[in-house]
């Protein structure tokens, strides 16, 4: 367990440095340049995230069980999923309605895809994996709007057209994820 509590540290502890630290984050972006802030950023998350995976992974071959999920949270996960990927695509894919109105669609769509594994997943090492990037992506959703909103921020508007970019890239993804790479990777299949 203590691996796996490193790596949200480490990994959601720099993630965080834009929420609770910008000012700084500017500083060192400016003394080190965009690229090494970059590379030095990417290296720190790579390590957190190693870290989660192992450390996940050790944690479930000790499971704790907090509570036995019903079946049907296992369904409604794999719904609730299905928006958290559009929202996901949604940070990538310039000129959607669903950005401009949202701001932080990666950080939406992270909430909804932690709370679709925490209802479906019972064990200590779930809800502290899931629970941490829930509480992180609400209280960064909240930063980061507060921060748009002192800054002056003005997206784009955004059209019909880019939603529907949005929402068929969202689904093909949910679907290729859902169907076949779920079940390679994390070793469950969502609907299988």
């Amino acid at each position: 367990m203590l691996v796996l509590i490193l790596g949200l540290l480490i990994f959601l502890g720099v993630h965080s440095i834009r929420f609770f630290a910008d000012d700084w984050r500017s500083q060192q972006v400016a003394r080190l340049g965009e690229l090494p802030w970059k590379g030095i950023f990417t290296v720190v998350s790579l390590l957190g995230f190693v870290l989660i995976v192992w450390g996940y992974g050790l944690a479930k071959a000790d499971t704790v069980w907090l509570w036995i999920p019903p079946v049907w949270t296992r369904h409604l996960a794999a719904l609730l999923t299905l928006p958290a990927f559009i929202l996901l695509l949604a940070a990538y894919i310039p000129g959607s309605r669903i950005r401009s109105k949202l701001g932080h669609p990666m950080l939406a769509g992270t909430k909804i895809w932690a709370f679709a594994h925490l209802i479906s997943n019972g064990t200590l090492a779930a809800v502290l994996l899931f629970g941490s990037f829930m509480v992180w992506s609400i209280v960064g959703f909240a930063a980061s709007r507060r921060r748009d909103r002192a800054t002056g921020v003005i997206r784009a508007p955004g059209s019909l057209k880019g939603d529907l970019m949005v929402i068929v890239a969202g689904v093909v993804a949910w679907m290729i994820f859902a169907m076949y790479l779920h079940g390679v990777l994390i070793g469950v299949k969502p609907f299988g």
